[in-house]
């Protein structure tokens, strides 16, 4: 039996938490099946399952996947209401195992701007799960990082001009507390799917330090073994945030 690049994994020397960019559904459904994006979304589900459990197996305490941005509301009407009508699907079926994983449900960005029984079927799952302790996946939907420190900008103006908050108190650690990952710690990965090599508006104020990985396999193609070969190539790397080490 051919051996996993799993066993050459240091299990002492495992990122904290993992952010993903799950790209190349649509060109995976389109270039591999002449299928629609909605193909290729659908399968992608299974990568988002795969991804889960392998973060559950190792022990990785956090998992963030980036699901849906604020600019995709800029997709046709048809594609965003069927991406809807997956979501939620999707977190009916999952929850219970989540819950059953001891894994915590969590979701930023603007979810008020979700559709009704998606936002409270999230809710409900995140109610659920809310004690589970294992691990925490958490769902960026209709987020994007701009909006999100502009958010954080205006709530930290409102604190100050309403004499909560002095000005020379605003360093980079009370900003931290004011954006949506407040009680999440910076990714220590970033992982993007498809070939793709940019940000897109992600986390960015998290992701300073974070170490990067680009895959060419599209986001349905993503699997475990290929997540542990992201993990491995992290560990191969030395991380010195701006410093020079002995």
């Amino acid at each position: 039996m051919a051996s996993s690049i799993l066993d050459k994994i240091d299990k002492d020397k495992l990122p904290k938490h993992i952010a993903v960019i799950m790209d190349g559904n649509g060109r995976w459904a389109k270039e591999r099946f002449g299928r629609n994006r909605m193909f290729g979304h659908a399968k992608g589900v299974k990568a988002v399952r795969e991804t889960t459990e392998a973060c559950a197996e190792l022990g990785i305490p956090y998992l963030t996947l980036y699901a849906f941005s604020t600019e995709n509301w800029g997709r046709p009407v048809e594609e965003v209401g069927a991406l809807m009508d997956l979501l939620i699907k999707t977190i009916q079926v999952e929850t219970k195992q989540l819950y059953e994983n001891n894994i915590r449900l969590n979701a930023i960005g603007n979810i008020e701007s979700l559709p009704k029984k998606c936002y409270d079927g999230l809710i409900e799952a995140m109610n659920k799960t809310k004690d589970n302790q294992h691990m925490t996946l958490t769902l960026a939907l209709s987020y994007s990082a701009r909006w999100e420190i502009t958010e954080a900008t205006k709530r930290i103006a409102q604190d100050v001009q309403s004499g909560k908050l002095e000005v020379d108190s605003i360093n980079e650690q009370l900003i931290n507390n004011y954006l949506s990952t407040w009680n999440i710690p910076d990714p220590d990965l970033l992982i993007r799917t498809s070939g793709e090599q940019r940000i897109s508006n992600y986390l960015l104020w998290q992701i300073a330090y974070s170490e990067l990985y680009f895959t060419p396999k599209y986001w349905p193609e993503f699997n475990k073994e290929e997540f542990y070969k992201a993990i491995y190539d992290y560990q191969q790397r030395e991380r010195r945030y701006g410093k020079v080490l002995q």
